[in-house]
């Protein structure tokens, strides 16, 4: 017999997988922007590493019209990892939150456009 913490726990993990593997790549970006946020304020620079790794390797280089766009973000990604090893939490936290933001705008711009 599963304890009551056991079964909560899994049926989190459950709606958190089942909330994942039903987003859009937006929303998958968005919250992989919200964990590297609420980390770097918890000052935890493996797991806000971590995710900036994530956008990283989500970035396209295969044609010139996102390339340049792609090398722009990378350096910024990069900039922030070395900043997080810094400890400099704050400049990285504005850096991401801000990006959050213009992804957000450039993602209600898209819909908005659409129809």
């Amino acid at each position: 017999m599963q304890n009551t913490a056991t079964y909560r726990t899994n049926k989190l993990n459950t709606y958190l997988a089942n909330e994942i593997l039903n987003s859009t790549p937006e929303k998958l970006l968005i919250k992989v922007f919200d964990f590297a946020i609420v980390n770097c304020q918890k000052k935890d620079i493996i797991k806000t590493n971590d995710a900036i790794q994530q956008l990283i390797n989500a970035l396209r280089f295969d044609n010139d019209d996102v390339s340049a766009i792609s090398t722009g973000l990378l350096r910024l990604y990069q900039f922030c990892q070395d900043q997080m090893r810094k400890h400099n939490y704050d400049l990285v936290k504005e850096i991401l939150s801000q990006l959050r933001e213009t992804w957000l705008n450039v993602f209600e711009q898209v819909k908005t456009n659409a129809y």
